[in-house]
């Protein structure tokens, strides 16, 4: 027998690390092994490395070098920009507002917040998972001090009006920070037309290495200091640099942003003949999230009478890799909170799928799921008691 055929669709949660990355972090775990903190030749190599990645990443999102601070990834950015902005800011007022749909490293380091003494609101988003920007122009007061809202949402795929909430915000004179993880590579993003005072992001999401991220800090933005301890990142986030990790997070981000209308292009080609191939071949199917200002690769899609972990199951028995929403909560047993908020009862909200699609993604692998999801829908209604009785009642959405 061969080896098992695996098919990969699941790029929100990780990508793999392309060739061109890994080739450029060898050698700074070889013998580019210096601490840039040092002055010597070597160290001086381990230096400008970081260096060049810091150019890169700037580039990418229209910003200057000094301007992005290397983390250890998505969350850690998310933690710094709403917990440094709070505490840097807390003398103006103690109120921040984020959305309803924000990944869990925005909703609970809020809800920390909220803990020691400030008041956050959460703002609600319509069926298609979208602000509203007059909801968050109402929502501001006096003592607003940070505007949090994710670029792109990471189980539902919604593009949010960036650039319009960004103008809300600064019109007001309130730091704006964009969780942008999901949108890197996917997205064309410049901080500087699009209002972004702080954006976090994160490599493995666009074929780099994982545990490295960075934050972007707008100059003049007041945030407290993450990490105490040596100079390193103008002595705002101590502790010796990961540097292979950074030269990789900086090479992957050329690669995802020269190549973006290609990866858009080709990406959103396949994604829309696996969603026109599922709604067509599989009964009491809805899409969720925006069918148009969505991210390219992204699928989310909901089978009423079947719960979705059990999907899970069944398609990595056939070698493919899906989720039902976000990886961080994947062990979770309640319904995703993104699709609550969107209006899905918790019965519809259990039975979701996310399908992502990457850049080596292939027709042969659409076809190959529209072969299987069919079948295995089909098979774990007929073992649910909710799903003869619900067969006239309902039908795509």
């Amino acid at each position: 027998m061969g080896e098992r055929r695996t098919i990969y669709l699941d790029h929100a949660a990780t990508t793999p690390v392309k060739p061109s990355v890994a080739d450029a972090m060898w050698p700074y775990l070889n013998n580019h092994f210096g601490n840039p903190s040092s002055i010597y030749r070597i160290a001086r190599e381990s230096r400008n490395a970081i260096e060049t990645a810091r150019a890169q990443v700037a580039k990418a999102l229209g910003a200057e070098p000094g301007e992005i601070y290397f983390t250890s990834g998505g969350s850690e950015s998310d933690n710094w920009a709403i917990k440094g902005i709070a505490f840097a800011n807390r003398k103006k007022g103690n109120h921040i507002i984020t959305s309803a749909i924000e990944h869990h490293a925005i909703l609970h380091t809020c809800q920390y917040l909220e803990r020691e003494g400030f008041a956050v609101t959460y703002i609600p988003v319509d069926q298609y998972g979208l602000i509203d920007p007059a909801d968050l122009e109402r929502a501001i007061t006096d003592t607003t001090i940070l505007i949090s809202i994710m670029y792109a949402n990471n189980e539902i795929g919604t593009i949010e009006p960036v650039a319009e909430l960004g103008a809300i915000a600064r019109k007001h004179k309130i730091p704006f920070h964009t969780d942008a993880v999901q949108a890197i590579g996917n997205v064309p993003i410049d901080v500087r037309t699009q209002n972004i005072d702080l954006l976090s992001l994160s490599a493995h999401k666009f074929y780099g290495p994982k545990g490295c991220g960075a934050l972007y800090i707008r100059k003049g933005v007041k945030i407290d200091n993450l990490i105490h301890g040596g100079g390193q990142e103008n002595r705002r986030r101590a502790g010796t640099e990961n540097i292979a990790a950074i030269v990789g997070m900086g090479k992957a981000i050329e690669l995802a942003t020269a190549d973006i209308e290609w990866h858009n292009t080709h990406i959103r080609t396949l994604r829309d003949r696996l969603l026109n191939g599922i709604l067509v071949t599989i009964p009491h199917a809805r899409l969720n999230g925006h069918p148009e200002k969505r991210l390219p690769g992204n699928i989310n899609i909901s089978f009423e009478f079947i719960e979705g972990e059990s999907m899970l199951l069944w398609l990595d028995d056939e070698g493919i890799c899906a989720s039902t929403g976000s990886a961080c909560t994947s062990g979770s047993l309640e319904p995703s909170h993104v699709l609550l908020a969107i209006g899905l009862p918790h019965e519809i909200a259990h039975g979701s799928l996310r399908l992502t699609l990457g850049d080596a993604n292939t027709e042969a692998d659409v076809d190959f799921v529209l072969e299987v999801l069919p079948k295995v829908v089909s098979r774990l209604r007929e073992m649910s008691p909710l799903y003869k009785g619900g067969k006239e009642e309902n039908s795509n959405v």
